[in-house]
């Protein structure tokens, strides 16, 4: 847990940190192709929602991708399906992912550590093979065509108007998450992760918390599967993969476990580096797991965490 001396600087270096982050995406759209930035966004979505039970509560799940595809083929096939506004399918998609991570919360949270990571990648697989045979998904070939519409009067089809909406979800989410972990359940989360026994000798139910915390990361996995399919217009089944999960991990541990902004970095590090693999024939795969492999051999804080150790050594 955090004491109190240290508190305050921390929280004055995660707002600096969310500003910068506000500035970078309002400024690179000059420079760089919108939709890496969206993509770069959806996904980083999910790496703090795996960050939310990783870096806070040490809770590793494998299990992300079912609520971040879930969300995606519900959105789309409402909104292609019964045509009804971005809103409301983004509302409808990201509930019925939420409420699938009720679902795990309830059957994964009892385990701890490696059986509950393997519990996670269980019933994810799971959710991927309904995917494959749902009817609705279309298999293989995925959920197309799926419509952008418009909000408040402004063409979603236009990729200035649909980069700006997914810009203010983005930084809602950013901005629900630091105000999760810098209130007294961020800190009590910070505290299970740290001794659970002894949080459970204060009085309190370390299993509630990792209830609500799995349910609010799932809430969140599920907000960048929805976008995703909105700035794609298509929910296909690498969404539902276990490898989509290892991508949120990637993430959270490339840029910074338990920081803030750590998987955003992160995010924005592993897109750059598969679109450019993908461009000269390099297997993504095989580059992911050396990074992952470098990450926890080399620098397991990540690289706003060495960054920070770096800094140190000025002061």
């Amino acid at each position: 847990m955090q004491t109190a001396a240290t508190m305050p600087r921390r929280l004055n270096l995660e707002i600096v940190g969310i500003v910068l982050v506000a500035v970078f995406f309002l400024l690179t759209p000059i420079y760089v192709y919108p939709v890496f930035l969206m993509k770069a966004m959806c996904y980083a979505i999910l790496g703090m929602s795996v960050n939310l039970l990783l870096g806070y509560a040490g809770m590793l799940s494998f299990g992300h991708a079912a609520f971040f595809a879930i969300s995606a083929y519900i959105f789309g096939y409402v909104a292609k399906e019964f045509h009804f506004g971005v809103l409301p399918s983004l509302f409808i998609g990201v509930a019925a992912g939420t409420t699938l991570g009720v679902v795990f919360a309830a059957i994964a949270v009892r385990r701890i550590e490696f059986y509950f990571a393997m519990t996670t990648l269980a019933l994810a697989q799971l959710v991927y093979f309904f995917c494959v045979q749902a009817p609705f998904t279309g298999g293989d070939d995925g959920l197309q065509g799926i419509p952008r519409g418009e909000i408040f009067g402004f063409s979603l089809r236009d990729n200035t108007n649909l980069y700006v909406f997914v810009l203010a979800i983005f930084m809602l989410c950013l901005l629900f998450t630091y105000r999760v972990v810098n209130s007294p359940f961020g800190e009590i989360l910070m505290a299970i992760r740290e001794n659970s026994d002894r949080v459970r000798s204060l009085g309190e139910n370390p299993m509630s918390y990792k209830f609500i915390a799995f349910v609010l990361s799932a809430f969140l996995a599920s907000i960048g599967g929805a976008l995703k399919a909105l700035v794609f217009q298509i929910a296909a089944l690498p969404d539902a993969h276990w490898l989509m999960s290892g991508d949120g991990v990637l993430m959270a541990l490339v840029g910074g476990i338990g920081t803030l902004i750590g998987p955003i970095v992160g995010a924005l590090f592993i897109v750059a580096a598969q679109d450019g693999l993908a461009q000269i024939g390099i297997s993504v795969v095989v580059l992911q797991g050396v990074l992952f492999i470098a990450t926890v051999l080399m620098f397991r804080k990540g690289i706003i965490g060495e960054l920070a150790r770096f800094k140190k050594w000025f002061e």
